[in-house]
């Protein structure tokens, strides 16, 4: 028995270190992708639409995205990243752009190139160009790049006939920069014509002129040069398009002619713009929530459980390196959410420990020959089915956030995801070789009071010394939760849901100042500059949000205008968008993601604990979503997706709390078949209440460190999770545990039919 007892703790130290050493390396030469809302620049999502001659199907999105990135690349972006998400849509990331419309305006562009030949000037009659026709095969008149208007010709060429276009610098002429553009054998006979009819007109007729348009608007209107002989036109299927460019002006005509049309036209649905200080800023203050939160959980933790709380937290460092290795293995994006999902998991990480701990108090106090590593064990053996169910909530959670969510979001789903499993592997396996091998050392083994579970702690002993019957009258509870739902509810309906541009579509930007800026004063400006419907809010001296209906990025640039005629020099650190059809589907996925979530609750408790307790912890569940709901309507907080983030972790988190419950019931239930069932779930809410405790001390430590450390965003994130952690802490012992009671019939005979 003890060789084998050494064999599984040495296999157990092997696979540790083997994890531990392959973390290490994956961290020393693998850095984490970080998300836009940590690096600064421009996330754009696309809609591909069809016309109709043409279906939007996956494979014209794929043409399209093909098309997408000849552009980004001839726009010269370091690292970019062009993905496809479903049929219809494109999501396009712009490290260190901070302009949008520039991006948006490039992208969006459905590119239908055409080359005419110029007939001569036009006036209208109030001296201002004629409105751009819509048919290229008819002549029409458009202004050219200095505004004049030219009468065109129908379109002697198309994007078609273009095979491609480069920007190029002439050193040896000193002519400067040039735009060389290449035709296809067609396209070269067709060029050749049309600058061989232009050529028979003297230098400086209009008529000497090819128009080259994009979308009806004239991009470059060269003329042919004098060199050209009538009627011999230019051969050779290439050309040069000279002027007074500088390397941007001709990097991008280069770019507009050889981008090619797209397939089908598209639509911008969604954009984020962060700015690098702001992603920087964000960095250090998760760092410095996650080290200060990290430490103070620490030292609770090694205050609670001594020398087993001090090797639970080189588990947790541990911990953290299995997390970012696996992050940077996996190439998973970091965003600003996921920054926080990674903050949280510490907290997570603690329950593990806490479970693990507290059983083997029960075991050594339990014992009448005792020894720490023993007790440990049990302990071990003990809290595993707790620690896998509520780990597996959680990553139900986790996996609904990933599967639903959109934009940064999805990365804390990811994020969570992983350090819930990273979790496991520190609690299970590292600290379960640290805790067995300091446990059986003979210093430790003759002062077991120095291990830290040799003693029940204080809120036991207070528990076991008071013994409360707590459930002695269990629709009390039910009733002060029945007035908690209805003070939620109130607030809903009072106070009404401020849905954020997430769910309702709409433009959110968000400014830095050099002087401060009375939001009453903004909100007049922007009404007088015709925005009367922006919502103006200042965070802190110097920064203000405005958030309004969907805006072009012209009206954007208005907004930014008049808020920098009031707060002097203004930057803008953020810029988000979202169409109002992906408002609606946000909105949509978010009502799903919350009934899968409390669906796949009930099933797999179903499973676990049989359909009696499944119900009780889904209907508990649905008592903390409507209270945390409520909440943020009586405190005028935004109903978000970083909102919604933080629901579905606390689902996840609060049904860790009837887990352990439930799983301490049935094990009660497993030994004991003739006490009421009233005195077992007592019993269970006495023993288990310790851990419960303790575990939310170390989850609140967390999150208001993050709370007060983090931006604002992460601040809302942080305070619905405390939010959540406390009322999940209550609803699991006086929600879930009367409505179990509730929901058993009362006679011994069915109670025990149940227990099988």
């Amino acid at each position: 028995m003890l060789k084998r007892r050494k064999n599984s703790l040495r296999a157990r130290a092997l696979l540790a270190l083997t994890v531990i050493a392959a973390s290490l390396a994956i961290a020393l030469t693998t850095p984490v992708r970080l998300g836009l809302d940590l690096r600064g620049g421009t996330q754009i999502t696309l809609e591909t639409r069809s016309t109709a001659t043409t279906e939007a199907d996956r494979e014209a999105t794929d043409r399209t995205m093909e098309v997408l990135r000849g552009r980004i690349d001839a726009l010269g972006v370091a690292e970019p990243t062009l993905v496809r998400s479903g049929d219809h849509r494109i999501l396009v990331e712009l490290p260190g752009v901070q302009d949008p419309k520039k991006a948006a305006d490039v992208l969006g562009r459905t590119a239908q190139l055409t080359v005419h030949p110029v007939l001569g000037t036009a006036e209208t009659p109030d001296g201002t160009s004629t409105p751009p026709q819509a048919d290229p095969a008819k002549e029409q008149t458009l202004p050219d790049e200095s505004g004049q208007p030219l009468r065109l010709k129908a379109a002697a060429l198309t994007g078609q006939d273009v095979e491609g276009a480069d920007a190029r610098f002439d050193q040896q002429s000193g002519a400067g920069w040039h735009v060389t553009v290449d035709f296809t054998g067609d396209g070269s006979d067709a060029w050749a014509d049309v600058t061989a009819q232009a050529a028979c007109h003297p230098a400086g007729d209009p008529q000497r002129r090819v128009a080259i348009v994009l979308d009806n608007k004239v991009i470059s209107s060269p003329q042919v040069d004098p060199s050209v002989g009538c009627g011999t036109g230019i051969p050779g299927g290439t050309t040069q398009i000279t002027g007074s460019f500088d390397d941007a002006e001709a990097r991008e005509l280069a770019l507009l002619i050889s981008g090619g049309a797209l397939p089908v036209p598209v639509e911008t649905v969604e954009q984020r713009t962060v700015g690098a200080t702001l992603g920087e800023a964000a960095i250090e203050a998760a760092a410095w929530a996650a080290a200060i939160g990290t430490t103070l959980t620490a030292l609770f933790v090694i205050a609670v459980y001594r020398l087993m709380g001090l090797l639970a937290t080189a588990a947790l460092l541990c911990y953290g390196l299995i997390s970012y290795a696996a992050l940077a293995a996996l190439g998973a994006t970091l965003t600003l959410p996921g920054l926080a999902g990674f903050v949280l998991a510490i907290g997570m990480a603690v329950d593990a420990n806490v479970l693990v701990f507290e059983r083997a108090r029960e075991e050594y106090a339990a014992r009448s020959r005792p020894s720490p590593r023993s007790a440990l064990t049990a302990g071990f053996r003990g809290a595993l089915s707790a620690i896998a169910d509520s780990n597996i909530t959680t990553l139900v959670a986790a996996g609904l956030l990933f599967a639903l969510a959109s934009g940064p979001v999805r990365g804390f789903g990811v994020t969570l995801g992983i350090g819930v499993l990273a979790s496991m592997i520190s609690a299970l396996v590292i600290t379960r070789v640290l805790a067995e091998y300091a446990a059986g050392r003979p210093a430790v083994r003759r002062r077991p009071r120095l291990t830290g579970i040799a003693d029940t702690g204080r809120v036991r002993d207070g528990l076991l010394r008071r013994n409360p019957f707590l459930m002695r009258r269990p629709r009390r509870w039910l009733a002060v939760s029945g007035a908690l739902l209805v003070m939620a509810v109130s607030g809903v309906l009072v106070r009404g849901l401020d849905l954020g541009i997430d769910f309702t579509g709409g433009r959110l930007i968000e400014y830095s100042t050099t002087k401060a800026v009375d939001p009453d004063r903004a909100r007049e400006a922007l009404t007088e500059a015709g925005f009367p419907r922006a919502v103006v809010q200042s965070s802190g001296d110097t920064a203000l949000t405005v958030r309004t209906e969907n805006l072009t990025n012209t009206e954007a640039a208005t907004v930014t205008d008049t808020i920098g005629g009031l707060g002097g020099e203004t930057k803008k650190v953020r810029d988000e968008l979202i169409g109002p059809s992906l408002g609606d589907e946000l909105r949509r996925n978010a009502v799903i993601a919350l009934s899968l979530a409390l669906g796949a609750q009930l099933l797999y408790l179903a499973v676990r604990f049989r359909w009696r307790f499944a119900t009780a912890a889904v209907g508990a569940l649905v008592h903390d979503v409507v209270i945390l709901v409520g909440v943020f309507a009586w405190l005028g907080k935004p109903i978000d997706g970083v909102f919604l983030a933080a629901l579905l972790t606390v689902i996840g988190y609060s049904v860790n709390d009837s887990v352990v419950l439930f799983d301490r019931i049935r094990e009660l239930l497993t030994r004991d078949r003739t006490t009421p069932l009233s005195r077992l779930t007592n019993q269970a809410i006495l023993q288990t209440l310790p851990r419960t405790v303790n575990t939310g001390m170390g989850a609140a430590i967390i999150l208001t460190a993050l709370a007060v450390l983090a931006d604002d965003t992460l601040t809302d994130f942080a305070l619905a999770l405390l939010i959540g952690v406390a009322v999940g802490t209550y609803s699991s012992v006086f929600t879930a545990a009367p409505l179990t009671l509730s929901l058993n019939p009362p006679d011994r005979r069915r109670r025990q039919q149940e227990a099988h």
